[in-house]
Parts: C-alpha cells; structure tokens; sequence
C-alpha cells in the first residue's frame, strides 16, 4: 500500500531498480527515525540511495573528498562544491594563458591542461590533470573537473563536478550535475536543471518520488553513463552506471545501470510531388 511519509511517496515496487524497500520497513524506519531525523536524511533512509551506488571520487580529486560522502544520496553533493572549492589553494602558478581566454575568480589550471584560444573560465573553478578545453566554452562557476576530460567547444558549465575521463565534446549544457568517471554526452545534449514552474525537483525513483530540496538540479550520471546526440534529461534525472539514453530523445526519473532508455518510432518514406 503507498505511503506518504516526510515528503516520500513510496511502495514496496522497489526491488525493481535494487532499491529495495518494504511497508514493513518503511514503518520501522517511521517509528525510529522521524522525530530525530531531518526530512533529507529521514527520506534518504527510506529510498536507499547512496553516492556510492554511481560512482567514486577519484584520486586525481582526494583533496576534496571531505565534502563528498559515499554514503548520501548524490544530489546532496551538489551543494558541497562551492564550499569543496572553497577549501583549496589558488596561489599556484598558472599555465600560458592564451589572449582570448578570459579569467575571473579564483581559478586553478593544472600545469598540464590544454587551453583553447578562446574560452570564458568565471571562478571558483578547479580543473585537473589533461583536461582538455575546447575553444568556446564557457564555465561560469563552481566547476571541477577531474584528471583527462574534455570540455567542449561550446560547452556552458555551472555548478558541477566532472570526475576522471569524462567527455563532453560538442555544445553541451550542464547545469547543477554530477557526472561519474567516463561519463559520455554526445553532441547537443542538455541536462536541465530547472523547472518551468520554478518549483523544487523531485527526484523520481521506483521506490517512490522524494523532493530533493532544491530548485536546481541537474542530472546525476553514473560511471561509464553514456547520452547520445541532442537528448534532453529533465530535471532530477539518475542514470545508473553504465546506463545509456539513446539520441533525440527526452529522459527524466530513473534509468537502472546496464540500461538502454530508448524510444520506437516509425519512419515513414513518401514519394515527392513536385
């Protein structure tokens, strides 16, 4: 029988997407937790979820690992980077910086990051070993990127966390994410982070909706997730590792690991009349 209890709306369909969840154990969780627990910490209790379940920081970005527990659920990552970034030095030398890129903040470039002749870097920004910046990108804000990504040209990013590997080539936008070690966005893709009404985003499991608290939300990218061409994730959108959304195609809620989201159409072939 569903439940509504501290913001969650859950079943015990949760087996479905290895997070499982009973009435049973939602109603001993209940009886235990609620009156001590916040309505996050409560919820993250009921759903499951954890960090740790997409990926894991790597060693290129020990020095934040502090800010970023395993054990939460991710999205709560997302409101540790500024204070993550917060927490570093910035009085290192940086690299040649070309004449069209453009620095403001508190910015740190590896020695070894490859810049573009073009590019906008608003700070904090943190960005690791080999990464590579395409001409054209336009970071504006709380941004770390791990060791050997490519930013595309194009690329908007703000307010996210890039671990190891992960490429974003050509024209994307990224707002409010979390994207796993070898996380792949083909051309085009959007990852929206709000929603037309403004209101907070819910983030959609099978064990149930929870509200995330936040107004800006991004999507969550698991290790080796993959997003072909010109996909659009809606808000609050999970993608479990090694998950795969097809191109051309709109995405929101949960998409298990090992998963292909994909959507049949037919495509009809007629003869021209002129």
């Amino acid at each position: 029988m569903p439940m509504e209890l501290a913001g969650v709306r859950s079943s015990s369909r949760g087996d479905e997407a290895g997070f499982p969840l009973s009435p049973s154990l939602s109603l001993s969780l209940a009886a235990r937790h609620k009156s001590r627990c916040s309505k996050a910490a409560f919820s993250l209790l009921l759903i499951g979820v954890k960090a740790a379940d997409f990926f894991a920081l790597p060693e290129s970005l020990a020095s934040f690992r502090p800010f970023f527990s395993p054990d939460v659920a991710p999205w709560e990552w997302l409101s540790q980077i500024g204070p993550a970034l917060a927490a570093q030095r910035y009085d290192q030398p940086l690299p040649p910086i070309p004449a069209g890129v453009h620095l403001e903040g508190q910015v740190y470039l590896h020695p070894s990051v490859q810049l573009p002749h073009t590019a906008t870097l608003i700070g904090p920004i943190w960005i690791g070993p080999n990464t590579k910046l395409l001409p054209g990108c336009y970071l504006r804000g709380n941004v770390i990127a791990g060791a050997d990504c490519v930013i595309g040209h194009n690329a908007e990013v703000k307010n996210s966390l890039l671990m190891d590997g992960v490429q974003l080539p050509h024209r994307p936008y990224l707002g409010d994410s979390i994207l796993g070690n070898g996380a792949h966005l083909g051309a085009g893709v959007v990852l929206s982070n709000l929603r037309l009404d403004q209101k907070n985003i819910f983030v959609r499991l099978p064990t149930g909706a929870i509200d995330s608290g936040l107004r800006k939300f991004g999507a969550i990218l698991g290790d080796g997730a993959e997003i072909g061409c010109n996909a659009v994730l809606n808000p609050g959108t999970l993608l479990g590792k090694r998950a795969l959304v097809m191109p051309s195609i709109t995405v929101g809620g949960y998409v298990p690991p090992a998963t292909i989201a994909h959507v049949r159409q037919a495509v009809d072939f007629l003869p021209r009349r002129d």
